[in-house]
């Protein structure tokens, strides 16, 4: 879970930023600052990973609040103005977002800050021997649920994220379909295209460049084919 704070002085700002965010399954919001001295105090008693930082505030602008930061977390600056993007760069943040951007601006942006961070694992097995090769947790909407392969029906590349589909519910993890692919068992789930992983044993037809899956239809890509074609011999 990525711990951030939010500092800027206009509360909408804060209301978009919370709405969009709890979107994410993977980010937990810690403090609302309203001004960089507020933000100041929180920093010097707390450590989160990053912090989306406004620069037109009182008494204290962003930037300059950031340089007074030895170990700062990581930064995105979201602003209405442009011309500061340089000088935000050469203080090496994380991104720079002009205001109003749109969920698909900042979910980049919160990408960029997941990938600067160390790896960490957030699938385990089950530690029960009997029950590890069918079973593993996925840790997704601050809940880690239990995965039965069996429910599994297939998984969808979904920016750095994946989309997990079983048989009753879709749930969005904070993994790429690259981790999904080494982690599960190749006899039983095929890679079928860039963005698509399907469980064998839940195909009911394939037809030319689909699979269907259910009522699913997920595309083949032209690289996987070959993976395809042995599945029924050809």
């Amino acid at each position: 879970m990525l711990k951030y704070i939010i500092i800027d002085d206009e509360p909408l700002a804060h209301e978009i930023i919370e709405e969009f965010c709890s979107m994410l399954p993977h980010v937990q919001l810690e403090k609302n600052c309203y001004n960089a001295m507020e933000a100041m105090q929180y920093l010097n008693e707390n450590t989160v990973d990053f912090m989306f930082l406004d620069i037109n505030m009182p008494k204290l602008r962003g930037l300059d609040f950031l340089k007074t930061l030895t170990n700062p977390p990581k930064t995105i600056i979201t602003t209405a103005y442009k011309e500061h993007a340089l000088e935000g760069f050469e203080l090496n943040v994380v991104d720079y977002i002009l205001k109003p951007f749109s969920f698909d601006r900042l979910v980049k942006a919160v990408n960029k800050v997941s990938d600067s961070q160390p790896t960490k694992t957030i699938i385990k097995e089950v530690s029960n021997a009997t029950d590890s090769a069918t079973r593993f947790f996925v840790k997704g909407d601050k809940k880690h649920h239990q995965i039965d392969l069996n429910n599994l029906l297939y998984i969808e590349a979904y920016g750095n994220y994946t989309k997990l589909f079983l048989k009753n519910e879709m749930i969005v993890s904070h993994e790429k379909i690259s981790h999904y692919e080494g982690l599960l068992n190749a006899s039983n789930f095929l890679r079928v295209h860039k963005s698509f992983i399907v469980a064998i044993n839940k195909i009911k037809f394939i037809e030319g460049n689909r699979i269907l899956i259910n009522d699913n239809k997920i595309p083949i890509g032209q690289t996987y084919k070959s993976s395809i074609n042995k599945l029924y011999g050809s």
